[in-house]
């Protein structure tokens, strides 16, 4: 099946033990009441989803299709990759591609990455957390949506491994100001949680490409500018508690 084929309907797996490639949310052991009281009440370590749980640990947060998370795996064995996908049906077709590749070093789990990072991964276990083109949520009203809040980069701060890195790419012009008022609050001054630095491409992308995602492909074709950093952690300590209600205003 290729990628503009409709995608299928059932994942590659429902568990969660290692060889699994596909994890749900709802397979998850349940929040726990005093969630709010204690945000590390629901850790748990993604990394023994792998088979080789010693590997270094990168998210990506919304795959999609699959293509930038199948080919930096591909060209990365040596580290376990886990994308986080919100579309049930993008999730199920990157699990299928990954499983036909042959992939070993790749989960694919079907959850809000927003909610996921904030309240099930521990502190300091990820290498690098990919954001590529997450929706620009365009309306005003919309823009609690977006994945890029002061909490969300304070959330990434914890666990991300020292030195860990945060890298962005979007094709939104109004999007990349956002969260240009939200790097300032985090990458300048005292006390300042990352350093801002340009974007690197990754091994896998063709040349001429950020990162050969299959929205950066279809987007180049329509001829759009592109909007990139990467934010690496400092060891600072945040000013602001380390927990939160989610975007809507309630624990998910």
């Amino acid at each position: 099946m290729s990628e503009d084929e409709h995608p299928p309907t059932q994942p590659d797996s429902e568990k969660h033990d290692p060889g699994a490639l596909g994890v749900r949310a709802e397979a998850l052991p349940p929040l726990p009441d005093d969630l709010l009281t204690r945000p590390d009440a629901a850790h748990l370590d993604p990394r023994a989803w792998f088979l080789h749980p010693d590997r270094p640990f990168e998210i990506e947060i919304g795959c999609g299709k699959g293509t930038f998370l199948l080919n930096q795996a591909s060209a990365e064995s040596a580290t376990n990759f886990l994308g986080i996908e919100y579309a049930g049906e993008y999730w199920a077709y990157t699990g299928d591609r990954c499983r036909r590749a042959g992939l070993t070093n790749v989960r694919v789990l079907y959850a809000d990455a927003v909610d996921f990072v904030r309240w099930r991964v521990p502190d300091s276990i990820v290498r690098v957390i990919h954001l590529y083109f997450s929706d620009p949520w365009p309306k005003r009203r919309h823009h609690k949506n977006r994945v890029v809040q002061d909490r969300f980069l304070r959330d990434c701060w914890r666990v991300l491994v020292p030195a860990g890195e945060l890298r962005i790419v979007t094709d939104h012009e109004e999007y990349w100001e956002w969260m240009q008022e939200k790097f300032a609050k985090v990458a300048q001054g005292p006390g300042a949680l990352f350093e801002r630095l340009e974007f690197e491409t990754p091994a896998a992308a063709r040349e001429g490409e950020l990162v050969g995602s299959n929205f950066e492909r279809k987007y180049r074709r329509e001829g759009r500018p592109f909007y990139s950093c990467r934010l690496r952690r400092l060891e600072s300590v945040p000013t602001e508690p380390t927990h939160a209600t989610n975007r809507a205003g309630s624990v998910p």
